[in-house]
């Protein structure tokens, strides 16, 4: 049995984290870290993860940190610090040099780190991955296209520095990319929209290509669509089918027909792994998706969009 702690307990975390790791059945929730208070019945909360680390040595093995991005890797360092293993919500950390360092030291110390993308254990996206192995792509074409106010209600901290902007969603559309193409993906070209007001861009249009791709691999993040949401990722292999992967990747369809998806869901899925590591005693560390977003602010063309407002008042995430 794992004993845990959630640090960033919101509405991620009480929606998919604490259903998820209840039906698994091999975890213990002791403790929750959040500002707004809501702990489950019989689990200690905590306003801050110093009172709670404190409070609760030697009573808890692991962390799930599911805070907003920018205090991440300052949170994974006092967990490392205080001997826990750990499993990250996306993206684990807001710089590539974060999460090297952080795998490194927990490497040494002998903890197990965990850099979850929760898309990649969408139910069909093993299935997209095993039709592509082996094949070359013709074209790819990636649409994240959801509306902030729905899925992201007045949080501003996804518009600051470390927010992500329009990537916080689009770094699932990506982190499934590199689970399923069978080569590389490098950017070459970007285009990022940034609201006047704002630091993050709402929108961001991406030209990638690949060693085992013949032609164009585009994707385009948009959160004030004008149309219906839409989470697609359309393949089309060389001498093979297309495929399209619908609603985030827990729908497949191949050649024009809807295959039953096989995979255990995202966060089922995530716990899964996460205590199959920890009974292995080995870490899992990926931020190649976190690589592909660096590539585009560092290297993109940025054009000014019109100011953004929200159309409710600013919530909290934790």
């Amino acid at each position: 049995m794992i004993r845990l702690a959630i640090i960033g307990y919101g509405k991620i975390a009480r929606d998919q984290h604490l259903p998820a790791l209840t039906n698994h059945g091999g975890y213990q929730l002791k403790a929750v870290v959040t500002r707004s208070g809501g702990a489950p019945e019989g689990v200690c909360c905590f306003a801050d993860t110093a009172a709670m680390l404190e409070a609760m040595k030697g009573e808890i093995d692991a962390v799930t940190i599911s805070t907003p991005p920018e205090p991440r890797y300052d949170i994974a360092r006092q967990c490392l610090d205080a001997g826990l293993d750990m499993l990250l919500e996306k993206p684990p950390t807001t710089t590539i040099g974060q999460i090297q360092e952080l795998a490194a030291e927990c490497e040494k110390a002998g903890r197990v780190l965990f850099t979850t993308w929760h898309s990649q254990f969408a139910a069909a996206v093993e299935q997209a991955r095993d039709a592509l192995a082996g094949k070359r792509i013709a074209a790819m074409r990636v649409c994240w296209h959801e509306d902030v106010n729905k899925y992201h209600p007045g949080q501003d901290w996804v518009w600051d520095a470390g927010g992500f902007g329009v990537f916080d969603p689009g770094i699932n559309a990506l982190s499934i990319a590199v689970k399923i193409v069978p080569g590389k993906l490098i950017l070459d070209d970007a285009m990022l929209r940034v609201p006047a007001n704002r630091q993050q861009p709402i929108v961001a249009k991406l030209k990638l290509s690949s060693p085992i791709a013949d032609g164009p691999i585009d994707a385009t993040f948009d959160w004030c669509p004008t149309s219906e949401d839409e989470w697609t990722i359309t393949v089309q292999p060389a001498g093979a089918p297309e495929l399209v992967l619908r609603h985030g990747g827990s729908e497949i369809e191949i050649g024009g027909q809807v295959h039953a998806p096989t995979g255990p869901g995202e966060y089922p899925g995530i716990y899964a792994e996460f205590a199959n590591l920890v009974a292995e005693r080995r870490s899992h560390v990926d931020y190649e998706p976190l690589r592909i977003v660096a590539d585009a602010f560092m290297t993109a063309d940025r054009e000014q969009a019109p100011t953004f407002e929200w159309r409710s008042a600013p919530s909290s995430r934790v």
